[in-house]
């Protein structure tokens, strides 16, 4: 009979069956066993509180009476078991005095005495083994027996089941913090869901500057931020509801009565950032942005994710180091953003990126007197999709970083091309997002490209607008800007007069050309301040030794103009739209533009 028990829950075990069910099991076949006894085993964690496990004879309010109770030298059978570590027999519970609180449990059921036997697991007392009778009384040597096997047995259930949490939690912890990782959150954001009643958000949290602490300062440096955003965030939003999602991400489950109450909690999350920490020897300022959604009933956990998301991709845009809550209608333009990347990402992992190129003309002799790459998209059915309807998937730095390093790989292969044609002599422009100057690369990128012979870096100009740079704090971008300069690259400063203190940054940036935006160009026909101005800066930038272009030229009266107040270089429709490479090639060997060219072009 013995081993007839030990196969059957050894096979429950080895099997994966779980805990409960298995020692139901292994006290239902003891009873089978022994008739005149009731068994019950009851677990205890690790401060020795008592967890009823197994009792199927015995009735459900007898277990939930034993429920976190607190083993001790008086706390029945059971409890004292745990509590000395040793087997306790009390062969009459009306009068024993370990049973003094409990009594009125068992004798009730007519249940006179009890056994209990403590279960070891890796020498720690992990639970007890319990046989009640019906008489007042001792076990006998069979029963002993049977009792010993049994809490083998249930040892081994046991540590199968302490293996199975540990894994759990590992499944479900995030290693660096300690906190419920993206796993957890998936499981328990679904299961509160199903009684949301509208007094729930979720608030998702960027760290915004991990990067920089990483590259700066090293991992371990990163790590520490992370750990002391987690230990700092935990006591405001409580245990259980910050969530790790990777990298930089976090995630809060709050509880909530309103809106209101949603900003409360992520501006007490911001302020709690304002302190600096010490990050591996690294003092830290610690910045995060935010986007939220109070959780409605009925939404789906991906709507209510998305929204969170759209939010926090609305704040990284519009309010960085601050806090969004999702509004119906935001969704729009930063869907219209999402569509863009996702066309551009395939348009990059297809190679559907070209560099079309339009002419910068000489006024006083419309020659070619250089070029400008704009990026074009080609389309599946081979149409093609200027800059600008894609212009929102610049906004990801990722997405404007590729696209690039596609422009100077196309722009160096054609200025190679151009060169064993024999014809050099102009320059090539390519635009820079702030994007190229953040993530470290551009020079090597650029060193890459133009590695190939006949790509000259003396012939090629990268221009940058004044977004670039103008919310810098410190002289970085500068800098960068001065060492591509004294690596024989030429700087042109686009779209110059529409950023905040265009003159100032003659002073910081170090460049070569000013590209007067096209909105001066179009004013500079009629007396009045846009010519005024106009004039102001090509006399300025001429006492600088810099290269003067008009953006937008689309009239005679335009081109005239321009030429009349010094301005000797234009570029815009007058002359021709961005064309791709064999068309531009033959406007460079004639040095002029034939009307057909340009009608071909358009």
């Amino acid at each position: 009979m013995l081993q007839t028990l030990q196969n059957t829950i050894l096979e429950l075990i080895a099997t994966g069956a779980p805990l409960k069910p298995t020692i139901d099991r292994l006290c239902v076949m003891v009873e089978d066993m022994v008739p005149e006894v009731v068994c019950s085993v009851v677990e205890a964690d690790a401060q020795g509180r008592l967890h009823p496990l197994s009792a199927p004879s015995l009735p459900d309010h007898y277990s939930q009476a034993l429920e976190g109770i607190q083993s001790g030298p008086k706390v029945g059978s059971c409890g004292t078991a745990v509590y000395r570590k040793k087997p306790v027999i009390v062969t009459d519970i009306a009068t024993d005095p370990l049973w003094e609180d409990y009594r009125a449990l068992p004798l009730p059921l007519g249940l006179k005495a009890c056994w209990s036997s403590p279960i070891f697991s890796q020498g720690e007392v992990v639970g007890s083994f319990g046989f009640y009778f019906r008489d007042t009384r001792g076990p006998t040597d069979f029963e002993i027996k049977i009792v010993t096997a049994c809490t083998h047995l249930t040892a081994i259930a046991l540590e199968r089941e302490a293996r199975v949490r540990e894994r759990q939690r590992l499944a479900f912890t995030d290693a660096l913090t300690g906190l419920p990782n993206r796993a957890c959150f998936n499981a328990r954001f679904d299961d509160m869901l199903a009684q949301c009643d509208r007094d729930w958000g979720l608030i998702l949290v960027d760290l915004d500057n991990l990067k920089l602490v990483n590259d700066t300062f090293g991992h371990s440096a990163g790590d520490a931020l992370i750990r002391a955003v987690a230990s700092r965030t935990t006591p405001i939003v409580g245990d259980g509801k910050l969530f790790r999602l990777g990298g930089d991400e976090f995630a809060v489950i709050a509880s909530l009565d309103d809106e209101g109450g949603l900003h409360t909690s992520a501006h007490a999350i911001i302020n709690a950032m304002e302190a600096p920490c010490d990050c591996a020897g690294h003092v830290v300022h610690p910045s995060a942005t935010m986007g939220g959604a109070l959780i409605a009933p009925g939404q789906s956990p991906e709507t209510i994710r998305q929204n969170a998301d759209l939010a926090l991709y609305h704040a990284k845009e519009r309010a960085r180091g601050g806090f969004i809550t999702f509004q119906d209608g935001m969704g729009t333009a930063i869907s219209e953003r999402y569509r863009a990347v996702r066309e551009v990402t395939a348009a990059l992992a297809e190679q559907r990126i070209e560099a079309f190129y339009q002419p910068v003309v000489d006024m006083k002799t419309g020659l070619v007197a250089g070029l400008e790459a704009l990026c074009r998209m080609r389309n599946p059915d081979g149409s093609i999709t200027p800059a600008a309807a894609f212009h929102e998937a610049t906004k990801d730095a990722r997405v404007a970083a590729k696209l690039t390093r596609v422009m100077l790989d196309k722009v160096a292969a054609d200025m190679a091309n151009w060169s064993g044609m024999g014809l050099n002599g102009f320059n090539v422009g390519v635009n820079i997002s702030s994007a190229d100057f953040h993530n470290g690369n551009l020079r090597n990128g650029l060193n890459e490209a133009f590695a190939r012979p006949g790509a000259s870096r003396e012939r090629l100009v990268i221009e940058i607008t004044e977004s670039v740079y103008l919310d810098q704090r410190d002289r970085a971008i500068a800098d960068e800007i001065g060492r591509l300069r004294s690596d024989g690259v030429k700087v042109a400063l686009d779209d110059f007069g529409t950023g905040f203190a265009s003159l100032t940054h003659l002073m910081s940036i170090p460049i070569d050309t000013i590209k007067i935006d096209k909105s001066f160009t179009r004013g500079v026909t009629e007396p009045g301040p846009s010519r005024v101005i106009t004039e102001g800066l090509v006399q300025i930038a001429q006492r600088l030794g810099l290269r003067v272009v008009a953006e937008g030229v689309e009239t005679v009266e335009q081109a005239e103009q321009c030429v009349e107040i010094g301005c000797r270089y234009g570029q815009g429709y007058l002359y021709a739209r961005a064309a791709p490479f064999a068309i531009v090639t033959e406007m460079i060997r004639r040095r002029a533009f034939d009307l057909s060219l340009l009608q071909r072009s358009a």
